[in-house]
């Protein structure tokens, strides 16, 4: 998990610096923070299906999920303020490190038909975020045990200004975007 770490600050911050002339070192981007939430709908008809969710996302991340509330109600989707919606993790540090390291070298290459992340999915102002059809793609979880195939966000919050910079960031982190 330091590997990652250790060649942010070896390989990533160099060629950032050469390549956006920044002045000094705290100019250059880094990665604040990565967020996997999982939306669990049926949850408000069946509460094993949050605590499945929450176990799946504690397995995947290594960090302990928090529970997600409504902050409206929604007559169609029949759901009131306070209802159990989905669950979110937010990965800081070492771990946020082995979870990318992981993501983009052993899941994301286990999708079927992958031919790498959409490079358009940056918000405007340096932040990344693509979603996964199914939790399956890590090695982590046992596929006898998965009660439901339930898909995820991942969000990853940069400290860049631009969407350029923030890009190069995460391709020389070894993101696989496609071409």
């Amino acid at each position: 998990m330091a590997r990652m770490k250790d060649f942010y600050y070896k390989e990533t911050v160099p060629a950032l610096i050469k390549k956006f002339n920044y002045k000094n070192n705290m100019q250059v981007p880094k990665l604040e923070k990565i967020v996997v939430n999982m939306g669990v709908g049926e949850a408000k008809e069946d509460a094993k299906a949050m605590d499945s969710a929450v176990n799946d996302l504690a397995i995947i991340t290594g960090q302990k999920a928090i529970v997600a509330k409504a902050k409206k109600s929604v007559a169609a989707y029949k759901l009131r303020v306070g209802m159990n919606v989905g669950c979110k993790v937010t990965l800081r540090g070492d771990r946020m490190y082995e979870f990318l390291d992981r993501l983009f070298n052993i899941a994301l290459p286990r999708v079927r038909d992958f031919r790498g992340i959409d490079p358009n999915s940056f918000d405007g102002r340096g932040n990344y975020s693509f979603g996964i059809k199914e939790q399956l793609i890590f090695p982590e979880i046992n596929y006898d045990k998965v009660d439901k195939i339930r898909g995820m966000d991942i969000a990853f919050v940069t400290t860049a200004n631009t969407d350029e910079e923030a890009k190069e960031l995460l391709s020389l982190m070894g993101a696989p975007f496609r071409q």
